[in-house]
């Protein structure tokens, strides 16, 4: 994918001491120069200097992914400082819980910014360099609740329902061009530090790990045209579904 005697550029949106940081980690240390994205500079930076330490090359560039001038600044100063991008790993989520009497209209829109128009917005600032190139690899993290809703998920389930359809959309469209599009269920809790501390009682079987999360992402973005995967789910062996 990369230009000759250039390192391969992937951008993680998201970037937090979970699935996100896992991610930067797995392709900074895989060869790839790196940009990781998020509201917060604190770790995107603390991890930026990490990564450099280790003689690989990131950046840290703060974004809100809910707002598609920041997303546009974002990306345009990526291509800047390393390139064109090969890799576009949209981790970016979140959205408040709660049932249709609970939740807000407000509350309602920031669910879908960051989790379906952040996408579309990274999406088309990566696309234009990926077409041209003939290939490239867009990743979506998404979640069980982009497959069945819950009760509490009336913010959050509709979010990650139009990221998913935008990643079919967007499979469809740019496969055929050479660029393979997948969206990634993470079906379970991932092991953050705020999670255990939120609930203690949690044991290390009911977790998804960060880094084993990534390296199915890592697998997804090597594997041959012939045999690309859509869609698949990600869960603790444990796991009811």
């Amino acid at each position: 994918m990369a230009q000759p005697n250039k390192s391969p550029v992937a951008v993680v949106t998201g970037v937090g001491p979970g699935l996100g940081g896992a991610l930067a980690r797995r392709f900074a240390r895989g060869g790839y120069a790196v940009a990781m994205m998020a509201r917060s500079r604190g770790f995107i930076e603390e991890l930026s200097a990490e990564l450099t330490a280790e003689g690989a090359r990131a950046i840290a560039v703060s974004a809100d992914m809910g707002a598609v001038e920041q997303v546009n600044a974002a990306f345009a100063a990526v291509r800047a400082e390393l390139g064109p991008v090969d890799v576009l790993l949209y981790n970016a989520g979140g959205a408040a819980w709660g049932n249709v009497a609970e939740i807000g209209a407000e509350q309602f829109e920031q669910a879908w910014r960051v989790n379906a128009l952040g996408a579309f917005a990274s999406a088309k600032a990566v696309a234009p360099d990926m077409i041209a190139r003939g290939s490239g690899v867009m990743l979506f993290t998404g979640a069980t609740a982009g497959v069945k809703a819950g009760p509490r998920s009336a913010a959050f389930g509709p979010a990650k329902f139009a990221m998913r359809g935008l990643a079919q959309s967007l499979a469809r469209d740019l496969g055929p061009r050479g660029i393979h599009v997948a969206w990634i269920n993470v079906d379970g809790i991932i092991d953050i530090p705020h999670i255990r501390a939120r609930m203690p009682n949690l044991k290390d079987d009911d977790v998804l790990k960060p880094a084993a999360i990534a390296e199915t992402y890592w697998h997804l973005a090597h594997q041959d045209r012939s045999a690309w995967t859509m869609e698949l789910e990600v869960r603790p062996f444990k796991e009811k579904f």
